[in-house]
């Protein structure tokens, strides 16, 4: 009888390690926007900002926009293959008439094999689920920022911005809004006093200049 309480209990271990492995990253972000948007739906046609942690410490983000009907679905830590997974989950339900992403320094970051290349191919996927399925949406690509934590990278990072940019100029409705130089200095350095003490986050300061840049490209 001990032995088979004993071998039940260790069946049941190993399948909760089995389903815990199988539920893919990032799900109980996506879970808890379904909560949200079960409780009060969200308006269609609206503006959907989705992608990493840039978006996701943007709380007041509709403060910033006013005039703008704003979702944010941006979840933190998130890759533009993350993104992509969960395309049908956070951003095609809202039939949004604009989006804008922010992702892409995350992959850059995660590994040191992924090249500016492999960072635009991703772009393309993401945008081509998006344009397949949302055909009069615009769609607009928020350049990688200069994060002082990830120095280290930027060589890649402008290469990515570079070719990201290239690609969204020849598609209809499409736009890169560039973010990158206006968080330099003067001499072209990375401007500490815009993030957290992380070196990652922006504080205020840091999303002001987001907001210049973002406005100019939003749709009424």
């Amino acid at each position: 009888m001990k032995r088979l309480l004993a071998f039940v209990i260790c069946l049941i271990l190993v399948l909760s390690q089995l389903q815990a492995q199988s539920v893919p990253g990032f799900w109980p972000d996506i879970l808890a926007f379904k909560k949200i948007d079960s409780a009060q739906k969200p308006a269609l046609k609206s503006i959907l900002f989705v992608g990493s942690s840039s978006f996701t410490k943007w709380q007041d983000v509709q403060n910033y926009f006013p005039e703008y009907p704003i979702i944010n679905r941006g979840f933190g830590g998130s890759t533009l293959v993350d993104v992509i997974r969960y395309a049908y989950d956070i951003i095609l339900p809202y039939q949004p008439k604009q989006v804008l992403i922010y992702c892409g320094e995350n992959d850059l970051a995660s590994q040191e094999n992924i090249s500016p290349k492999e960072v635009l191919l991703r772009v393309k996927t993401l945008f081509n689920i998006i344009r397949t399925n949302l055909p009069d949406a615009t769609i607009d690509y928020v350049s990688i920022k200069p994060s002082p934590v990830r120095a280290s990278i930027q060589d890649r990072v402008k290469i990515a911005n570079k070719l990201i940019k290239a690609y969204l100029k020849k598609q209809k409705d499409a736009g890169f809004i560039d973010i990158y130089d206006a968080m330099l200095d003067p001499k072209g350095n990375m401007r500490e006093e815009l993030y957290l003490g992380d070196r990652l986050h922006m504080k205020p300061e840091g999303y002001a200049i987001w907001k210049k840049a973002i406005t100019a490209y939003l749709i009424k």
